[in-house]
């Protein structure tokens, strides 16, 4: 479900700026990957680490004073952990956005529950 303030104008606005000013991360590390079909060799690729990603997000957000923040709650009746993500502005303005995690029998196996958060965010290919 989506919610917001009464105005996002504000928030739209920085927002716009922000990802105007977002780059990619920089390809620092390198992976080796080997294959198990006989005769073929490895292969290589770089890639930037997550910490990257996340510090040029979190910075550039910040210097246009928006924030992220991310809150569970139990919905009984539907019997499912939802997770809410709002970007928040110093202005009050924000917008919210929630998704279902997994369902309340998966909360006592931490594992299973973080396998089914980590399924709803895998990107489809």
């Amino acid at each position: 479900m989506h919610r917001s303030s009464d105005s996002v104008a504000a928030l739209a606005s920085a927002l716009a700026k922000a990802q105007a000013e977002l780059v990619n991360p920089e390809k620092s590390l390198i992976a080796t990957i080997r294959s198990a079909r006989p005769g073929e060799g490895e292969r290589s690729f770089r890639y930037a680490p997550l910490s990257s990603g996340l510090d040029i997000v979190r910075k550039t957000l910040g210097q246009h004073e928006i924030a992220t923040l991310q809150t569970t709650a139990i919905d009984q009746g539907a019997g499912m952990v939802n997770l809410t993500t709002t970007l928040a502005h110093a202005s009050g303005e924000w917008i919210a956005s929630d998704w279902p995690i997994c369902p309340l029998t998966e909360v006592a196996s931490p594992h299973r529950m973080g396998t089914a958060y980590a399924r709803r965010y895998a990107p489809s290919r």
